[in-house]
């Protein structure tokens, strides 16, 4: 039920919408339902027994179920290879066809083509497919080490045989519940893109655990202090329930903001995500916890948690320097995260197609494409005229057209209906021919019989097709852009002033209307409504995660610098991709989801552990001072954190492992750094600090805000 093309989440508003708007009449409108059938030799030209097997090839496929049409485009200058254009029934956008693709390219072998003759299927669709299939397979190794790796590590935290495993069910329960329900969302109109088939293994497994090691250490803890498993078991519920719960809150909350994104990826995207999230809450608080009182003090076989085992730790340490020492810490914490934000500097966004592995059957066919046919006719940009009137009327309006798009400096290659397929015809001879043998989408591979024409020109006038629609209204060029290759950051960049110049030439040619399709341009539209989208549900998220916060610890001081402090772990974290990736790394850009996403990620999950602790030092300051209660509630909590940091950190670093883009590199990377960040500096250095400086203002103006003033222990709202 995924969605791979980009180009598919857009608005219809956006400029490059409006320009496959205007594509509608070639059937291109770079969402997925058109392939293109290449037939190449590289051994020499042509034969005529190669010609056959290509008409038997685009008749048998015109003929299968799902195939609208197939426009064969003509035979490349060099004569070696010929390209036609399938059009499908397939809806655009989504992962593809896999089986109408793969019984297009079973053609292939079963039409039985000359020795030397190879053919290959390319294009959106075929893209779409086997980038899907690429990401499918992608999806299942991120499933399998995410387990196995949160099992390795659930292990060494618990140092258990059951334990780990009883953590780590109802995470992976709720993964395979989840995926169908988001699926039967999707047939109710919620839009899903692979990016979703990616992220929820890595977030449920990811979250699930943590939110499992929440419950389990606080049992072990309440054994230590005596209580009974069943009894340890309540009491753990009664105080980390609650934390459990609004830790999913804050997630599903971060996550359902996404809604208000105009950039459809995201609204699908968000909510996705949310219901995988609401899942796992409700295994968490109800298949865990029963688990747990199953198996009691069996769960923590080997080890044997009793009465009075020591449970200090180094954290305890940390927290009390941090405790008398706050004013040094705070500005040494506040400088460290400063300096890692400085990567911005280098920071600059890209990355938007979705594009099939080169090694793929489509990678073997856009290989071809450029090896035969004009730069302009592979990844171009496509440059769209509507005109009021059939250009056949003012035919000159084409070769003006043509003559400024090929003087703009903005192009570095322009191809249209006067040089097809790299080979050259004039206005008279383009009219000539339209006069005598009608629209050329009209015609057959073959020129008819008694027909006093080269077959050259018969098969160059019928290319045209592709520039110009069968009711002469539309004419389109190729371009490809001086700027830098199609995807690069240069070409994106470069789209506002190709729509310029554009522009320009259609009021020269008398054009009513003009467009820019093409993978920059969509690119450049997508960074527009994706910047647009963070700067404006930014605000949203950080209130809605402000309210939760206030709601839970009752107070509305501490949600200010809870969630300002996450903010800076954010901005650190694109620090760091900017200088890691750009600048050391050589990449070119950041792709532009992980803004959004890294946003989403480390505010909703970096909250989880806020929780945690602050939820954890407001019970402590019930009965003791709140340097005492931080101390304590670091020793404690510390952890705990800890584990749950290093493990959803690792989940998050398999998909940059396993996954096989670059994408998925970054994106894996970067939210993982987020979270260590969080786990071992927010949490142990800016957090308690803050706490320190505020003391009992931390709590105004719930009644332990009043507990500070009063001095009494037993006062609580």
């Amino acid at each position: 039920m995924t969605q791979s093309n980009n180009a598919q989440f857009l608005p219809s508003s956006a400029p490059s919408q409006h320009a496959a708007a205007l594509a509608t009449p070639f059937q291109t409108t770079n969402v997925g339902a058109t392939a293109l059938i290449i037939a190449s030799r590289s051994d020499g030209a042509l034969t005529a027994a190669d010609g056959d097997a290509i008409d038997r090839v685009e008749q048998v496929t015109a003929g299968l179920t799902g195939v609208l049409s197939v426009h064969d485009q003509g035979r490349s200058a060099d004569g070696q290879a010929r390209k036609a254009l399938v059009v499908t029934a397939s809806s655009g956008g989504n992962a593809g066809n896999p089986d109408l693709v793969n019984r297009i390219r079973s053609l292939f072998a079963e039409t039985q083509p000359p020795a030397g003759l190879g053919f290959h299927l390319t294009g959106p669709l075929a893209h779409a497919t086997d980038a899907a299939s690429s990401a499918s397979q992608t999806g299942t190794n991120i499933r399998v080490f995410s387990v196995l790796f949160v099992i390795v590590l659930l292990f060494v935290v618990y140092r258990a045989v059951l334990a780990p495993l009883i953590t780590l069910l109802p995470a992976v329960l709720a993964l395979l519940a989840s995926g169908p329900l988001i699926a039967k969302a999707s047939q109710l109109g919620l839009p899903v893109s692979i990016a979703t088939q990616t992220l929820l293994p890595v977030l449920l497994i990811g979250a699930g655990t943590d939110y499992g090691l929440f419950l389990v250490f606080r049992v072990r803890e309440e054994i230590r202090r005596g209580a009974t498993p069943s009894d340890a078991l309540m009491k753990a519920m009664t105080r980390v329930g609650v934390s459990i719960t609004y830790s999913a809150l804050t997630v599903i909350a971060a996550l359902v903001c996404l809604a208000l994104a105009s950039f459809t990826l995201y609204r699908g995207l968000g909510p996705s995500l949310a219901l995988g999230v609401a899942v796992m809450l409700g295994a968490a608080l109800t298949l865990l916890p029963a688990l747990l009182a199953i198996f009691g003090r069996v769960a923590f076989w080997p080890t044997r948690p009793r009465p009075g085992q020591q449970m200090m730790g180094g954290w305890g340490h940390v927290a009390a320097r941090i405790v008398h020492r706050p004013l040094i810490v705070l500005p040494i914490g506040a400088a460290l995260f400063a300096v890692m934000s400085a990567g911005l500097a280098w920071f600059t966004v890209g990355g938007f197609a979705s594009a099939a592995p080169s090694t793929s059957d489509s990678g073997a066919g856009d290989a071809a494409l450029a090896a035969h046919f004009p730069a302009s006719n592979r990844n171009p940009e496509d440059l769209l005229l509507r005109f009021a009137a059939p250009i056949w009327d003012h035919a000159d309006s084409v070769a003006v057209a043509d003559r400024l798009l090929g003087s703009a400096g903005v192009f570095r290659s322009v191809s249209g209906a006067l040089d097809p397929n790299g080979t050259t015809i004039s206005v008279d001879q383009l009219v000539g021919l339209h006069a005598r043998f009608g629209p050329a989408s009209a015609l057959p591979p073959a020129p008819p019989a008694g027909i006093s024409l080269t077959l050259a020109a018969y098969e160059t006038y019928r290319s045209t097709a592709q520039f110009i629609s069968a009711d002469g209204r539309t004419v389109q060029f190729y371009a490809v852009l001086s700027a830098g290759p199609a995807g690069s950051q240069s070409a994106i960049e470069a789209i506002p002033e190709v729509r310029s110049t554009l522009g320009n030439v259609a009021a020269s040619a008398g054009a009513q209307d003009s467009g820019v399709l093409g993978p920059d341009a969509v690119a450049h539209d997508i960074n527009n409504y994706s910047t647009t989208d963070l700067f404006a549900i930014a605000p949203v998220v950080m209130a809605a995660l402000a309210v939760l916060l206030a709601l839970l610890l009752r107070s509305l001081v501490a949600p200010i610098y809870l969630v300002a402090t996450v903010a800076l772990s954010y901005l650190a974290a694109l620090g760091f991709a900017g200088f890691i990736f750009i600048k050391l790394g050589g990449d070119s850009s950041i792709n532009f989801v992980i803004p959004i996403l890294l946003f989403i990620f480390a505010m909703a999950l970096g909250e989880d552990y806020n929780i945690l602790l602050m939820t954890r030092v407001r019970e402590e300051a019930q009965h003791q001072p709140l340097g005492d209660a931080l101390i304590r509630a670091v020793e404690h909590t510390g952890g705990t954190i800890t584990s749950a940091g290093l493990i959803l950190a690792g989940t998050f670093t398999v998909l940059a492992i396993a996954g096989n883009s670059g994408q998925s590199r970054q994106l894996g990377f970067t939210i993982a750094f987020a979270i260590l960040l969080d786990t071992f500096f927010v949490r142990t250095l800016l957090v308690p600090s803050i706490a320190v400086i505020l003391g009992r203002w931390n709590w105004w103006p719930s009644a332990l805000f009043r507990v500070s003033v009063t001095g009494d222990p037993h006062l609580s709202d």
